[in-house]
């Protein structure tokens, strides 16, 4: 780790990151800790320990409550949805609630994305948001992604092990992933507006000073094995019956129990050829498993199936507007023809100019719509009856 590189900055109004964001990216990301007093001057948290609390108590939200008995070092955790009689009974210290992706549920939450888009957006996973009592934490841990830790309200003591090889062992007395041995290199008390930044693989613990609000921005990043299982899943599926192990240059066995060298040479042969050797296929595969990777919620349509015609014409007279599932995502690919669009597993072909438009628009209104291709325009269509838009009025959007 090139130690003469800060560890600490200071952002602004106009450099969240405290420098240019290639910078960041060529000298940090996923190399270093950085830690940016006032990545967000004057910040004020979009959304109220209540209403996180509220949203852990809906059936669709995924949450989690972490409790620590001080004493003992006993770590509890539950799974949501949780009754409202249960927050006022956990007191004043040493217990967590945290609830994923909660920018599919505020929109105000959902505003800080654009603030990243120097990362790819199909890259960034959620943003999950955890209020946490005085004394709360979830223990000493590592993330296999990179995350961004934004102070949202008071304050959170964060202990960062920046070291060149830290201890990874995990203790097998708890349900959490804790480090059996943390080693703090760094050590600061984040307020409001500041933002810690961890590549994969650093050790890290947050304790709250006080009743306290934090925004981590996760990105999703599938592991070698995630990723082969669904390549291999897709080439199986797409296999010819046809090919098959064979053996034309088959000579008299030496030994008929050895598999030998020319046999497994003959194994590879046959391996080779299911795989995706036409980058569009590769592409395809991608792209599909990408935009459906982790997905919370799936879109489904709302059984209130309503004419092109009428649709078209609620947004070119009306003032309505297609506004996107917050759980479908989108991303694009230039193709060998014009360009594939990716939502949540399926694909679509369209000229380059739609896929792009379509990919970075939440809503879509009449002028917009009518600026696509026929294509684009089958394509929103589609999408808007398998569920990834919703038509809203003018008077809701």
């Amino acid at each position: 780790m090139n130690a003469s590189l800060p560890i600490e900055v200071h952002g602004s109004d106009g450099q969240m990151l405290g420098m240019p964001p290639a910078r960041f990216l060529r000298d940090y990301w996923q190399k270093r800790p950085l830690l940016v007093r006032d990545a967000f001057p004057g910040f004020v948290a979009p959304i109220q320990p209540e209403d996180l609390a509220g949203l852990a108590c809906e059936e669709f939200a995924l949450s989690r409550l972490v409790r620590h008995d001080r004493e003992r070092d006993a770590w509890q955790v539950q799974h949501g949805p949780f009754p409202e009689a249960l927050f006022p009974t956990l007191g004043e210290r040493d217990w967590t609630l945290l609830v994923q992706d909660v920018d599919k549920w505020d929109v105000d939450v959902a505003a800080l994305l654009p603030r990243f888009d120097f990362l790819p957006r199909w890259r960034i996973d959620d943003i999950m948001v955890s209020f946490a009592a005085t004394g709360g934490s979830v223990g000493a841990h590592v993330d296999q992604y990179d995350v961004f830790l934004l102070q949202a309200h008071g304050h959170r003591r964060w202990q960062v092990d920046a070291g060149n090889a830290p201890p990874l062992g995990f203790r097998d007395d708890v349900e959490l992933r804790l480090l059996r041995e943390f080693n703090p290199t760094h050590d600061w008390v984040l307020g409001p507006g500041d933002m810690l930044y961890l590549p994969p693989g650093v050790p890290h613990h947050g304790v709250a000073e006080d009743p306290c609000l934090t925004f981590s921005i996760g990105m999703r990043a599938p592991s070698a094995a995630e990723l082969m299982g669904d390549y291999i899943d897709t080439l199986a599926a797409d296999a010819d019956e046809a090919i098959r192990y064979g053996d034309p240059d088959l000579v008299p066995a030496k030994d008929p129990n050895e598999i030998d060298a020319e046999a497994m040479c003959r194994v590879v042969e046959a391996l080779n050829v299911l795989r995706f050797d036409d980058p569009d296929r590769l592409g395809d595969w991608f792209g599909r498993f990408i935009t459906g990777y982790r997905n919370a919620e799936v879109a489904a349509d709302d059984g209130q199936a309503r004419s092109r015609i009428e649709i078209e014409w609620a947004l070119d007279h009306d003032g309505a507007a297609l506004h996107r599932h917050p759980f479908s995502r989108m991303a694009w690919r230039r193709a060998a023809s014009g360009a594939r669009l990716y939502v949540s597993g399926q694909d679509h072909s369209l000229p380059v100019r739609d896929a792009q438009r379509i990919a970075a628009s939440e809503r879509l209104d009449g002028r917009a719509y009518a600026a696509l291709s026929a294509a684009g325009r089958d394509a929103v269509y589609a999408l808007l009856q398998a569920g990834h838009y919703r038509l809203l009025s003018a008077e809701e959007s």
